[in-house]
């Protein structure tokens, strides 16, 4: 049986990649999953606790494990965080990344990394993989210089830009989703903007549009977003409807209304085209939705 590494798996994305790669019988794998900073136990997953920043035992796990393809989805993933700690970000979303990408092109193994929307300024969306990256945050900066620089060592790299996530929360993570739910359904009041747009996609579809890059071994640059450009205020009320939450408190706002660490582009949709005609299909986010509330 191939081996399949993946790192990340307490994060939210990991976590999905972990959950489905594990019950997907084309090709079976072995799974390997690496984590750091919150302890998780996944039935039937190899679980091995390590700091990707230390390249000594990211080569060890290589060395120990000899994976036959990696799906690199660890990260520091809050653009805010990144902002204000810079080195440690850039520690974990640059080198440890570009460590990766060299450990993998010493045996031509095939490799999926995770990147952003956050790669673009929002200023010409829809995006294109073709299109000129210019992130305004640090978080952005930090995942073109992994992208660039692990396409540099290893040109067969799959580079995923990877749309806003939501989904039922795992063991160790949430997404967005939970916090709005709590939000609304504490009686407090839910900012969100109306003059931010994404092409948002599930947990479970963002996991299988990676599975589908690598089993497809392709290369390059590829869009996994959604298939609906949306501002958060609009998700916000289909997500009122469909989870038939009190709607008194959702309200609209504009970015420049909430100060922030990092800056935040306005539009960074994904154009997914390239994805779709390769057999990716996100379902619409009404439907996404109506799993996720049906699932509990």
């Amino acid at each position: 049986m191939k081996k399949l590494l993946i790192t990340g798996v307490s994060g939210f994305l990991g976590y999905h990649v972990c959950q489905l790669a594990s019950v997907s019988t084309q090709p079976q794998w072995e799974i390997y999953g690496t984590y750091f900073s919150h302890d998780i136990q996944i039935p039937g997953i190899k679980l091995i606790k390590t700091n990707l920043a230390h390249y000594q035992s990211l080569k060890q796990i290589f060395a120990q494990i000899q994976p036959d393809a990696v799906i690199h989805t660890a990260a520091i993933s809050q653009p805010n965080y990144c902002q204000n700690h810079p080195e440690e970000s850039h520690a974990v979303n640059v080198t440890a990344s570009i460590n990766i990408a060299e450990l993998c092109a010493e045996k031509s193994i095939p490799l999926a990394f995770t990147s952003t929307d956050l790669v673009f300024d929002g200023k010409n969306a829809p995006y294109k993989e073709t299109d000129a990256v210019n992130p305004v945050n640090l978080y952005g900066e930090q995942k073109v210089l992994a992208e660039q620089g692990m396409l540099t060592k290893y040109p067969l790299t799959a580079v995923c830009r990877m749309p806003l996530m939501f989904g039922k929360h795992t063991p160790t993570a949430t997404s967005f989703l939970q916090n709005f739910i709590q939000t609304l359904t504490a009686g407090k009041e839910l900012n969100l903007f109306i003059d931010e747009f994404r092409t948002p996609a599930s947990g479970n579809t963002a996991a299988t549009g990676l599975l589908l890059v690598l089993t497809k071994n392709f290369q390059g640059i590829i869009n996994l977003g959604g298939k609906e450009r949306i501002s958060r205020y609009d998700f916000g009320q289909l997500m009122v409807k469909t989870f038939n939450l009190p709607v008194t408190g959702l309200k609209a706002c504009r970015q420049a209304d909430v100060k922030m660490s990092a800056p935040r582009p306005q539009d960074v949709s994904l154009d997914s085209s390239q994805a779709f005609a390769w057999g990716y299909q996100p379902l619409s986010i009404q439907q996404e939705l109506e799993a996720i509330r049906n699932a509990h």
